[in-house]
């Protein structure tokens, strides 16, 4: 989930204040010296939707009516303490709830995801784990332990085919100890031998996750085509 910080906020409420110094410059200069209000409560408006959106609050929960309503009774100074508090708690359990419902439909999501990529494709073998992989081409030679430093060609993407890491289109080996990278290779690599190629289907939970890397949105599938090859000495 996204979390909007001090700092942006800061950033576009300079924004907002700053539009509007201009443009009450510009009626001062036309000789109206009185204060338009209406761009400023409209760019406050805009900084408080914009702050619900980066914190992953849904459309469909605000009530703009009652958003008006909480904003009206702040300004008037009807609100106490007590009340900012219980408000902050409740936005906060509110939020908690949305973020355990949008992981628990990323997760069905991605199992029937993982389903229906073993219903298509016969020779995808799927581990308990979830991990699966198709043999692309069987080698012969060793398998690398846990503790084993490999060099590998791998190609990288993600569901839609998007590319976000590749030896093969840098056309550059891999080198890089097995307990070194992310969960997924670590359960795949041991039970490859040297010269095989696999094509492996990685859940987010044995990649990264809930985090977000590089050109890998949070909770994604990642898919690789792995080469074993060499188990460097």
């Amino acid at each position: 989930m996204k979390q909007i910080t001090t700092a942006l906020l800061a950033t576009l409420l300079l924004l907002a204040l700053s539009n509007d110094a201009m443009a009450q410059k510009s009626k001062s200069k036309k000789g109206d010296s009185k204060i338009d209000t209406t761009s400023l409560s409209y760019n406050y408006g805009l900084l408080l939707a914009l702050s619900l959106q980066l914190q992953g609050v849904p459309n469909d929960s605000i009530n703009t009516k009652e958003v008006l309503a909480g904003i009206e009774k702040a300004l008037k100074n009807k609100g106490s303490n007590s009340d900012f508090e219980k408000a902050q708690a409740a936005f906060a359990k509110k939020m908690e709830g949305i973020q355990k419902l949008a992981e628990k439909e990323s997760l069905n999501r991605e199992k029937k995801w993982f389903d229906d990529n073993a219903k298509k494709n016969s020779k995808v073998v799927t581990l308990p784990s979830g991990l699966q992989y198709e043999v692309l081409k069987a080698g012969t030679g060793e398998k690398p332990t846990p503790t084993s430093k490999v060099t590998t060609h791998y190609h990288g993407t993600l569901t839609d085919g998007t590319i976000f890491d590749s030896s093969v289109d840098r056309k550059e080996p891999a080198s890089f100890p097995v307990n070194g990278v992310i969960k997924g290779w670590q359960e795949a690599l041991p039970m490859m031998n040297v010269g095989s190629k696999w094509k492996v289907y990685v859940p987010s939970a044995l990649a990264y996750g809930s985090r977000a890397v590089g050109k890998i949105p949070a909770n994604s599938i990642l898919i690789f085509e792995i080469e074993l090859l060499s188990i460097d000495k």
